[in-house]
């Protein structure tokens, strides 16, 4: 009866969701429409070098500003003044200079431009910042040093914030999120691994006290095997590392050898949230005709049940051979014939029914085995 379903089931056939391993090559190599997005205003100064050169003088940083020749040619005047919030000091004679957004040389050529020649003929000038204005960061996920940083005037973006932490950790993907304090719906994230996507985060708006930047682990590097394999379960790698068909399989303790599946089933998530269904033929894999391709993380590979396994598994649950005195059982055949429940009424002696059976019947669980009252006597060899 059960083989009749199983013919039943294999002339029926049945629509297959999937598709060819080529068509799904072919759409993973077709390029994706670009999404439009507004290009964001260029910055007057490139982020950059704004952020990644020589410190800038900020507001609030405290500065030691020393004149040489201001009240005679080699008198020195030493001046200590802070950078208010207009970015400017007040120094004696020539009143508010602005400096913030200047490098320590560059503000020395301001200042000694806004003594000379209105005030004195001669004048030498240094400057030097002896005391940094900060802000306190919160930044947290997949760094080595996570918590509070303190970012100086020039540093406070998320590529130094993320310095600050200690780098990035084994286990970072890369991707990093902004969340403002003061606009906790205003949330920015970048890939810092691209280099277009840094340059569009030092351009950001500078970092306030109080923000938060989340560095984000990268997704687990898990693929998960199933079905007719040795050993069924998710398998775990270290990011970064690849595993293709052949390589996940043999983690896996290959295929089931009883039943011989032929087939396999890749399911694939993709960025819509849908899933794609790629049919794999181990046998053209391993012959090199199909490609051994690589599997992404969060991938399923499922090796399925099929007619062709379905009856290769009948058998080995419910036949056995033997012919002389050589026997062939299957491991759950010979259970069955010497479980005591449907042993005793064949049993002859105490060899079993396995040694007593006509050496060239097919023992079967139905009825028509269960009925049997008559042995049938070994044959010699």
């Amino acid at each position: 009866m059960a083989l009749c379903q199983l013919t039943v089931l294999a002339i029926a056939g049945c629509a297959d969701p999937r598709i060819s391993l080529d068509e799904f090559l072919a759409r993973q190599a077709a390029p994706h429409a670009p999404t439009a997005t507004a290009e964001p205003p260029k910055p007057s100064v490139h982020p950059v070098d704004q952020y990644l050169g020589t410190y800038k003088i900020g507001n609030r940083d405290l500065l030691d500003v020393t004149l040489t020749g201001l009240e005679q040619a080699t008198a020195t005047s030493a001046y200590r003044a802070r950078v208010d919030s207009a970015g400017e000091i007040d120094l004696p004679l020539v009143g508010p200079v602005a400096v913030a957004g200047l490098e320590e040389t560059e503000a020395e050529d301001v200042i000694q431009a806004a003594y000379v020649p209105t005030i004195v003929r001669q004048m030498t000038v240094n400057v030097a910042i002896v005391d940094f204005n900060t802000i306190n960061v919160l930044v947290r996920g997949a760094v080595t040093l996570p918590g509070m940083v303190s970012l100086r005037n020039s540093e406070r973006n998320l590529l130094f914030a993320v310095l600050a932490a200690g780098g990035v950790s084994s286990t970072a993907s890369g991707q990093v999120t902004l969340q403002r304090l003061r606009k906790p719906n205003e949330h920015q994230s970048v890939n810092l691994h691209d280099s277009v996507e840094l340059e569009k985060a030092l351009a950001f708006r500078p970092l306030e006290t109080g923000d938060t930047v989340v560095v984000d682990a990268a997704q687990p590097n898990t693929v998960f095997v199933g079905g007719l394999v040795n050993r069924p379960a998710p398998q775990a790698y270290p990011p970064g590392v690849e595993m293709s068909v052949l390589q996940v399989l043999a983690a896996a303790g290959g295929l089931r050898e009883d039943v011989y599946p032929q087939e396999g089933t890749l399911i694939r998530r993709q960025p819509d949230g849908s899933d794609v269904r790629v049919r794999l033929s181990f046998p053209r894999i391993k012959r090199g005709q199909d490609p051994n391709i690589t599997l992404a993380a969060g991938d399923v590979l499922w090796v399925p049940e099929t007619v062709g396994t379905k009856v290769l598994d009948f058998l080995n649950r419910n036949l056995f051979i033997r012919g002389g005195v050589t026997i062939t059982y299957s491991a759950s055949g010979t259970e069955f014939l010497n479980s005591n429940s449907e042993g005793v009424a064949f049993n002859r002696g105490s060899n079993g029914l396995q040694d007593s059976f006509d050496p060239f019947g097919f023992l079967n669980q139905n009825a028509a085995l269960n009925a049997l009252t008559t042995v049938a006597a070994p044959i010699s060899p």
